[in-house]
Parts: structure tokens; C-alpha cells; sequence
């Protein structure tokens, strides 16, 4: 059974921005210096998810965060976690994330989903359609296209992006990305920080269907998992209140990052509590010690050939304490 020290350990970040007293500014230089804290804590990879038009969030414009994060670091690698292809010109990304690549080789990564990380409205403003999830597959193919080396007769080039082959990692909170991971040879990633229901179908569905490829000879699966780590249990159970209040104001209607409480059940209803606590129930909350022992059970469960954890708290301290713990748990 794969253990904590045997398995890559990566963060993934929304530069969240704290309702009512926070700002993009703040949350964005908070972003800048959490990745220097992973690279120094001994973090695989950092990556960043876009979202678009949400008060809580500041990972808007991904790449261009993407360069930043990369130039304040010097050795993690750095990317999406993940673009969402649907809103975007597939030429467009590969010239972007070439260019990410030209400038910081062998650091960048490419992750791609197919939600549209928005709302419909939205989604209009970014002149995408519905039919772009639809397409997502052949999104996929094109932007892989863009960064092999270029052919005598092709006409259209990514320039920067052409036979950079910036890695490609497709992420998914269900068995289609899961498919069409395993036919195209790439990493697949589960979101089971917020979408867990499906994890175990998934990533059965992948590593059955998995056809080799140039780029991978074997399945490589990621877990994304929220991880809240303390001195105390009594500690990180408060903490984590913060993101449990974050997915109250998800499924009332709008997204806002509250600080914690010490009784979270003072609110929200029975019901909000159960449908919080379903998309919740991969997190591990705790100690160092009670981490340990859920982070464990997860690798038992899913075998995962790496975990890229999510810690949102109120306070950014508690972030990177979090995250060192975690570091520290990793290299006993």
C-alpha cells in the first residue's frame, strides 16, 4: 500500500479573497507567497483553478498568475488546475502556455477541464457557447496538436507553443474525463475536494481503459483532497469552518469566504448541513497525527499516484501552518 512519504504532494490554489474585508490585491501577493512557502516546504507542483466572476476568487486570469507564481519560485513546477478549455480558443491556450513554457522550461503545467467554472451569463461574456463542453474532446486534441512539433503543411503554428509539449493533465469530477483520459494516455485528475461521489467509479473507469501513449506509459492518477492540519484536532476543526461556511454560501446562491466559527451547526439547517457535508466528506481535518491517518485511508481507498491538496482558511497563517504540518508529515 503506497504511503504519505512514497507519493508526490502538490497544492492547488483559488487565491480566495476574504468576504468583507479582503481584496483581489491581497489575495493575489497571498497567492505569490504561498508558492514560495510550497517550494520551500518541498511541494511538487502548484497549481492554480480559474473561476470567473465570483467575489471569492481572484484566479481569473490563470496564466497570467500562472507567469507570476513561476517567476517568484525556482524550482516547483507550476500551472492549472485548470484551465476550463470551454471558455477559451484552444490556440490561444497553447500559445499561452507555450509561451509559459519557453520561459520557464520544464516547470509548467497544462490541466484542462470542461466545466465552465462560471455561470451561463458568463460564460456568454467569455463568447463561449454551450457547445464547447460538447467539443471538449476535440478541444483536448487540438491543444496537444499546437504544442507537438510543427508539420511541413500546417499552416496554423503556436508560436510560442509548438514542440514545447507542455504537459497535459485532464481533470474531471466524473467517469467522462476519467475516458477520455485513459484513451488519450494523459494523467487524469478527480476533484473530489468538492464533487467526491463518483471518485471511486472514476478512477476504475481510467485505470481499466487506459491505452499508453508517447507522453505516458502507464495510469497516473491525482486526487485533489481538502486538507485542514493543526497543533489540535479542537484547532483544525474550527479552521475548517471556514471553508464548511464557504459551501453554505455555494448552495444559497452566492460564494463568499466567512471566517470561523465555533459552532458551525448554529448556521445552517439539517439539510444544508448533510448536502455540505456529501460534497465535504474527502476532506481530512485534524492534528498531524489524525491527518496522517486519513490522508492514509484515502491512498488506501483510491491508490493515488499523487495528492494535490486544497487548504482554504481565514486566516493565511493558518494556511501555510497547515501546509507545513503537512510538508512535516510527509518527510517523517
Amino acid at each position: 500500500m503506497k504511503k504519505l512519504r512514497d507519493i508526490p504532494l502538490s497544492l492547488l490554489n483559488l487565491a480566495p479573497i476574504r468576504h468583507g474585508e479582503g481584496t483581489a490585491t491581497e489575495a493575489l501577493l497571498e497567492t505569490i507567497e504561498l508558492a514560495r512557502k510550497a517550494e520551500e516546504f518541498g511541494y511538487h507542483r502548484y497549481w492554480i483553478a480559474e473561476h470567473h466572476n465570483m467575489p471569492a476568487v481572484a484566479s481569473a486570469a490563470t496564466s497570467v498568475l500562472v507567469g507570476q507564481v513561476a517567476s517568484a519560485t525556482e524550482r516547483i513546477k507550476v500551472g492549472s488546475g485548470g484551465i476550463m478549455l470551454p471558455n477559451h480558443a484552444p490556440y490561444v491556450v497553447a500559445e499561452q502556455f507555450g509561451t509559459l513554457a519557453s520561459l520557464f522550461p520544464g516547470r509548467i503545467d497544462l490541466g484542462i477541464g470542461r466545466a465552465p467554472g462560471t455561470d451561463p451569463w458568463t460564460a456568454q461574456a467569455l463568447r463561449r457557447g454551450d457547445a464547447g463542453a460538447k467539443d471538449f474532446p476535440a478541444q483536448v486534441a487540438e491543444v496537444r496538436r499546437y504544442l507537438e512539433p510543427t508539420t511541413p503543411k500546417q499552416r496554423v503554428r503556436a508560436i510560442p507553443g509548438e514542440g514545447t509539449k507542455v504537459p497535459l493533465y485532464v481533470l474531471g469530477s466524473s467517469t467522462f474525463g476519467a475516458a477520455l483520459a485513459a484513451q488519450e494516455g494523459l494523467p487524469f485528475v478527480f476533484a473530489s475536494h468538492f464533487a467526491p461521489t463518483q471518485l471511486a467509479a472514476a478512477l476504475e473507469v481510467y485505470r481499466a481503459n487506459f491505452r499508453p501513449s508517447e507522453s505516458l506509459e502507464k495510469p497516473q492518477a491525482i486526487v485533489g483532497v481538502n486538507v485542514i492540519a493543526a497543533d489540535t484536532d479542537r484547532e483544525a476543526r474550527r479552521i475548517f469552518t471556514t471553508l464548511q461556511r464557504k459551501f453554505l454560501t455555494l448552495i444559497r446562491g452566492e460564494l463568499q469566504n466567512l471566517p470561523p466559527v465555533d459552532d458551525i451547526d448554529r448556521h445552517w439547517s439539517p439539510q444544508e448541513a448533510a448536502a455540505v457535508e456529501d460534497m465535504l466528506r474527502e476532506s481530512v481535518v485534524g492534528s498531524p497525527g489524525t491527518v496522517r491517518e486519513g490522508l492514509g485511508a484515502l491512498l488506501k481507498r483510491t491508490g493515488a499516484d499523487e495528492l494535490i491538496v486544497l487548504t482554504e482558511t481565514w486566516d493565511f497563517k493558518d494556511r501555510i501552518r497547515s501546509y507545513e504540518l503537512l510538508a512535516e508529515l510527509k518527510s517523517a
